[in-house]
């Protein structure tokens, strides 16, 4: 199995979803994640680039991840707009 390279981290209640692509973009890696797992999932993962949506508890796990080693970037929000 190929190295994963960026980790994408959706967040939500109470599980998470987590996907990982190589360093071509290639999908390796499809879990999903109870809040208790998360951190431990990532202190298993080689150092990498993890992504998730900024929101209200996206800085906290942001702050978490990033102790374990991994580069975390927030990714603002997308809107997408309504057309009739």
């Amino acid at each position: 199995m190929s190295e994963v390279g960026m980790i994408g981290l959706d967040l939500a209640k109470h599980v998470f979803q987590v996907h990982g692509a190589d360093a071509l973009g290639r999908p390796v890696l499809r879990k999903r994640l109870r809040r208790g797992q998360v951190l431990e999932f990532f202190s298993r993962q080689s150092r990498c680039v993890v992504a998730m949506e900024a929101c209200s508890s996206a800085h906290f796990w942001g702050r978490e991840i990033a102790k374990l080693g991994h580069e975390v970037r927030l990714i603002p929000p997308v809107r997408t707009a309504v057309r009739n």
